[in-house]
């Protein structure tokens, strides 16, 4: 008679993980289409397929989007485009620098992107800029382009590069400039508005009878070196690409890049007046602070000369003495009374007039 199959769940060795199911690399890849002569192929492809389909052609590329792919899904990508394999640990555990790497003939490109983060007010809020990644594969018929974060996505720049089929036709590199054109840009629009930021924080610590907490302004600073960490290094990928023919960027997708080069120049110096701007105003803020501080404690001192005048006179009168002035004067209260009162009222109204008080 057979046996019946247990019920138990099975035991495993401690320390030994259990078995993880991978994820369909189509789970991760947004987009993926076949381009020939600029116009897009009608249909579905898969990422082998697409190129298969441009190889069996004979020309146009294949473009293959993905978002946040794990070690498996990129690993499929990468055997099928041939990616070498350091590039694509970069491509899944992300938190690069940008850079340009050549492997072979695969372009390797790293983008930062940035988001503006909107807040009711600079000076209560918790986040100003979110960072991302974008990473993109270039060879002769394909473009790989993985992205993390959520505000990096790729849908525009896919449409307006289809509705242009004239640059498409350049081939993969024009995708690589158009993506780097539309980060370039978005790095302009969050500039703008971080400058609103930086112009009412100036005002903010400037403006008389005001306090803007210094915690504010380094939140504002931090953000700032995160803009520029996140710019600054791609001025030299940048160069390369628009200057350096072993990249294999043709000549007519350079002169575009050179464009995209110059916004990025603007962009970096206004960052670097960022930068310079809120270094001043920490400085201003702990000199308003420090003022501050210096007029609270002449306030202070004022008031205890004030309330050292009757303290005294009641420490002397308290002693216990029999012959002492005034004691045996019907009116010797009233008297010290006025005298306290007095020497109280003379050093407020000098006080006032010193702008102590």
């Amino acid at each position: 008679m057979p046996s019946m199959p247990s019920l138990r769940p099975t035991r495993r060795s401690p320390g030994i993980a259990p078995a993880r199911i991978p994820v369909p690399t189509a789970r991760a890849i947004v987009d993926c289409a076949v381009y020939i002569d600029g116009e897009r192929l009608p249909g579905k492809f898969t990422h082998s397929a697409a190129l298969a389909e441009v190889r069996a052609r004979g020309k146009g590329f294949a473009w293959v989007g993905l978002h946040a792919p794990d070690e498996y899904q990129m690993g499929s990508v990468a055997e099928v485009f041939g990616l070498h394999e350091l590039t694509v640990e970069d491509a899944v555990h992300a938190h690069q620098r940008p850079k340009l790497e050549l492997y072979d003939d695969v372009l390797f490109l790293v983008l930062r992107t940035v988001n503006y983060v909107e807040h009711e007010s600079i000076t209560t809020a918790n986040e100003v800029v979110e960072t991302g990644e974008i990473m993109i594969f270039l060879g002769t018929d394909f473009v790989v382009t993985v992205r993390h974060g959520e505000h990096s996505g790729l849908a525009g720049v896919r449409a307006l590069m289809e509705a242009n089929p004239g640059r498409l036709a350049l081939g993969p590199s024009a995708v690589l400039h158009a993506i780097a054109d539309h980060v370039v840009d978005q790095y302009l629009a969050v500039t703008e508005s971080v400058e609103k930021d930086v112009d009412l924080m100036e005002e903010e610590v400037f403006s008389p009878r005001t306090r803007v907490a210094i915690e504010q302004i380094y939140l504002l600073k931090r953000e700032i070196v995160e803009l520029r960490k996140s710019v600054n290094p791609l001025a030299s990928p940048l160069q390369r690409l628009s200057q350096d023919t072993a990249t294999g960027v043709p000549k007519e997708v350079r002169r575009y890049l050179r464009d995209v080069q110059d916004h990025h120049t603007i962009v970096a110096e206004r960052i670097a007046e960022f930068d310079e701007v809120l270094s001043t105003l920490v400085e201003a803020a702990l000199a308003k602070v420090a003022v501050q501080q210096n007029t609270d404690m002449r306030k202070i001192s004022a008031w205890v000369a004030i309330a050292a005048v009757p303290t005294m006179i009641a420490g002397i009168y308290g002693m216990n003495f029999d012959h002492m002035p005034e004691l045996r004067w019907s009116y010797g209260y009233y008297g010290v009374v006025a005298v306290i009162v007095t020497a109280c009222a003379g050093l407020f109204v000098t006080f006032r007039r010193n702008n102590w008080l």
